[in-house]
């Protein structure tokens, strides 16, 4: 019988008064919260909600499953004045964490990057017409001249319009001369000029956008592959799709494998369609990043150009989607969450039911393979635009071209750059490789610089005297004596980088202007458009660069490209090795000649005779794919086959080695999968952690994700080790 002093325990709440709350953690559930009398709540919500000790926000999953005691659920504290989260995000966000092996709130977590954003944003001061008529100095006037127009400026922005300080503003409103409003932060790209035409495009060209706008009228999934070789104008073709989705009143997401390409991208955008599309990525401010997420959830920013987290911003109406440069390894994230950005834009574009775009001039194969299937739309562009030809490709076979010793630029490479400066136009030598010198060893021992927190070599660098980690951002002095021997002044370094072939480059040719462009010396955006406009301005006559260079960029005086190691990327046996070396070859070889005067591509490579260098010298990318894919359909890989990769680490390697090699006897095996390794990461450490890698193999239908978590669910992991599902892998580092 129950007594005075104990305690009633409560029923459960009816299931209408609780709803499940979704939180930006690694877990894998929504939580149950109680509604609070008065609070109206709907699927997608932002609300705040207790945690632990402390209130964080989360998104309403749906209705509570109740049959807990009502005692044990805490409360929802409040709700963020925002549209709901659509619901074909909340489906997407389930899928892809079902898909990519990561927890729910792992994937929340990355649309709540900017937590911030969710608070009604504070006014801030703007500046407009005053109310007195007076007569004002002539540094006055300016501003009220400005002022005419009756818009509200901002500070700065009125301040540099009308060459004045803002503390000239301050004034001018306490003197009445202006007034002081209180303004709102507007999102960025709200209303883009959809009446403004492009250029005039060609035969083949408006035959494409053409039906790109077709797909985006349907109003339903569609997946389109836009290939076209370098220079054929695929941007302004698509440009056509983004000015018919935009008549429908809906946004726009262009996904761009790195911010470098942004800066090439954005000055055609914006004398297309009048404003610069909303920019999402690593290095914008906190400001850019709470008023551009805001602007995306409300509807207000129409078009957004980003990387590949843009993907997982909460679009209010999302109606088309493109993936600028599809075959990029850049949308793959291969850390924290690990997920591929160009296949999560095809599933989310097909849960929303709206066209996507890859966009390629060296698809990737899995895409071209889905192209070949009927399950990609192909347009294909064939031609230059503007009658700009194609340009010639030739190997150097530096087997019998050698350079002078000491020395990187083959003879007849010397020679073509000679002619190229006397014609007055611009030359480009590309190699991929940052820093003076990829290796630095001691000549009395052999002993190499290797980072001491990753399996990794440092790389001397001349411009900060530095031996660097390309890895993990360490760097140390190059030691005057060898640790291993004690030798004195005993460092050499082995085989070029960019700074080795600029002073090589200084050397042969003095009186050229010449520049290193690398994301060593372009370090930040403005750094980099800078830089890209005196290329551009034929303000610098021989350019040496790596991958950033490689793509996106029109550089109307460059005629000749030469590549100093074609061979780069050959080694170490990954699956996609061919496949990439062939697509930065190409991408770099097209920034030669896209105007009037047709361009030149040397290739220095010890094997003139590998596929690749075939297949580029005489322009034969197809049968190059063709080719790779029998390769891969006999080896029973990607396309044809699915892998995942197993990656366990931690900061004790006896513990790693150990754990690996017992989950390995318990893998996934079975008709139609099986489980490789464990064997040592290539990169087998990576910032001080060790690092072991199994592989699993399965055939193309079988469902990958639930026999590896069947195979893990029973795997008791120490807290010490991290295990990671990398499914899809695109490296193997």
């Amino acid at each position: 019988m129950q007594t005075l002093f104990q305690e009633k325990e409560e029923p459960a709440p009816a299931p209408e008064t609780v709803r499940s709350v979704l939180v930006p953690f690694p877990v894998d559930k929504a939580y149950d919260y109680a509604v609070p009398a008065g609070l109206d709540l709907q699927p997608g919500d932002y609300v705040v909600v207790p945690l632990g000790k402390r209130e964080i926000p989360g998104v309403v999953w749906g209705a509570g499953e109740g049959g807990v005691a009502s005692s044990k659920i805490k409360s929802i504290v409040s709700k963020y004045d925002l549209p709901p989260m659509p619901d074909a995000q909340r489906k997407f966000i389930d899928w892809m964490s079902a898909y990519t092996m990561n927890a729910k709130g792992a994937v929340l977590k990355m649309v709540l990057s900017a937590p911030k954003a969710l608070e009604t944003p504070k006014p801030s001061v703007g500046y407009k017409k005053g109310f007195t008529a007076q007569k004002f100095s002539p540094k006055h006037q300016k501003v009220i001249d400005v002022l005419r127009d009756g818009r509200t400026y901002r500070p700065v922005e009125l301040a540099e319009l009308s060459g004045v300080t803002t503390a000239v503003l301050k004034t001018m409103a306490k003197n009445g001369m202006i007034q002081a409003v209180e303004i709102k932060t507007s999102a960025p790209c709200r209303a883009p000029n959809i009446e403004n035409k492009g250029p005039q495009l060609s035969q083949d060209q408006y035959a494409a956008a053409e039906q790109l706008q077709n797909y985006v009228k349907e109003a339903s999934y569609n997946a389109i592959l836009l290939d076209g070789v370098t220079g054929s104008g695929k941007t302004e073709v698509y440009f056509e799709a983004i000015a018919e989705t935009l008549k429908k009143g809906k946004q726009v997401l262009i996904l761009l494998p790195e911010i470098a390409l942004s800066n090439a991208f954005l000055g055609r955008f914006k004398s297309r369609f009048g404003c610069s599309p909303a920019l999402w990525h690593s290095n914008l401010t906190p400001l850019q990043r709470r008023t551009t997420w805001r602007g995306v959830a409300e509807g207000e920013t129409k078009v957004i150009a980003g990387a590949r987290s843009a993907l997982l911003l909460p679009y209010a109406d999302l109606g088309l989607i493109i993936v600028d440069e599809e075959h990029d390894p850049a949308f793959k994230q291969e850390e924290g969450a690990i997920y591929h950005a160009r296949d999560m834009a095809v599933a989310r574009a097909h849960m929303e039911k709206i066209p996507v775009v890859l966009v390629s001039a060296t698809p990737s194969l899995e895409t071209m393979h889905n192209a070949w299937n009927g399950r990609y739309h192909h347009l294909h562009l064939k031609d230059r635009f503007g009658g700009a030809r194609l340009p010639d490709i030739h190997l150097i076979d530096m087997k019998d071209d050698k350079p002078e010793r000491g020395f990187f630029i083959a003879p007849s490479l010397k020679n073509e750059i000679t002619k190229t400066l006397e014609a007055g136009e611009q030359a480009l030598l590309f190699l991929n490789r940052r820093g003076y010198a990829p290796l630095t060893l001691c000549r009395s021992c052999g002993h190499r610089m290797e980072c001491p927190r990753c399996t990794a070599w440092l790389v001397e660098h001349k411009t900060s005297n530095k031996l660097h980690c390309h890895h993990c951002g360490y760097d140390t002095r190059k030691p005057k004596e060898c640790p291993s021997c004690n030798a004195k002044d005993s460092f050499v370094v082995c085989g070029p980088g960019v700074e080795r072939i600029h002073e090589e480059v200084k050397a042969l040719w003095p009186e050229a202007k010449t520049m290193v462009l690398a994301s060593d010396t372009a370090d930040n955006a403005d750094k980099l458009r800078q830089m890209l406009d005196d290329i551009r301005d034929k303000k610098v006559d021989i350019i040496v660069g790596t991958q950033i260079i490689a793509k996106g960029h029109h550089f109307p005086g460059l005629t000749l490209v030469g590549v100093i190691d074609a061979d780069l990327g050959l080694t170490g046996g990954e699956l996609r090795a061919s496949e990439r070396t062939y697509q930065l070859l190409h991408q770099v070889a097209g920034r030669a000649g896209r105007e009037e005067k047709k361009g030149r591509v040397y290739l220095q490579t010890y094997m003139p005779e590998h596929k690749i260098m075939k297949a580029l010298a005489v322009g034969e990318r197809d049968k190059f794919l063709e080719v790779e894919a029998w390769e891969r359909e006999r080896a029973n890989m990607p396309p044809y086959a699915r892998l995942a990769g197993i990656i366990v680490s931690g900061r004790d390697e006896d513990e790693v080695k150990y754990f690996a090699r017992e989950l390995g006897k318990t893998g996934a095996r079975g008709d139609g999968i099986q489980t490789l390794g464990p064997a040592p990461a290539p990169f087998a450490r990576l910032r001080g952690k060790y690092r072991y890698r199994l592989l699993v193999r399965a055939d193309k239908g079988l469902n990958i994700q639930k026999a590896i978590d069947n195979w893990l669910s029973k795997t008791k992991i120490p807290t010490a080790v991290r295990v990671q599902v990398d499914i899809d892998p695109q490296s193997f580092f």
